[in-house]
């Protein structure tokens, strides 16, 4: 049996109007506990710099830029459908957050993941130049 030939996908921009389709297709992310539930307006403001996934017409991705400042932005609430995933999906919707960075100008792109290898493979690593590192402390068990 051979595998399946995966399914051409197109990346785009996420519109204001996608933000229920949105939200209905990142619920069962947010249920597994893989992403922090957002609210309409929350998801609102992730379209300004947001790229979806398309098959068939159909959102099987998504992830967003948030620019802080013109020194740093981070990538936010990258998602794949399960059934696509290991076809290219995520490292294309990270690269298109990454272009915007560099059409905007943004200095550095963080992410807070527990995917480490796919974030290094799509180039991102624990230290920068000058061995900086992000340091975090937490102030509460839940968000």
């Amino acid at each position: 049996m051979t595998a399946a030939e995966p399914l051409p996908f197109s990346i785009r921009p996420a519109l204001r109007e996608d933000v229920h389709a949105l939200h209905a297709f990142i619920e069962p992310f947010v249920v597994q506990g893989r992403l922090l539930r957002r609210t309409h307006d929350e998801l609102q403001d992730l379209t300004k710099n947001g790229f979806l996934a398309i098959i068939a017409g159909r959102i099987v991705g998504f992830a967003a830029l948030e620019v802080y400042s013109p020194k740093l932005a981070e990538l936010r609430s990258l998602a794949v459908s399960s059934q696509y995933q290991g076809q290219g999906i995520g490292k294309a919707l990270v690269q298109a957050c990454l272009q915007k960075a560099k059409e905007e100008r943004i200095f550095e792109v963080i992410t807070i993941t527990s995917s480490e290898e796919f974030f290094q493979k799509c180039g991102f690593d624990f230290t920068l130049p000058g061995e900086r590192k992000a340091l975090f402390h937490q102030t509460r068990e839940q968000f």
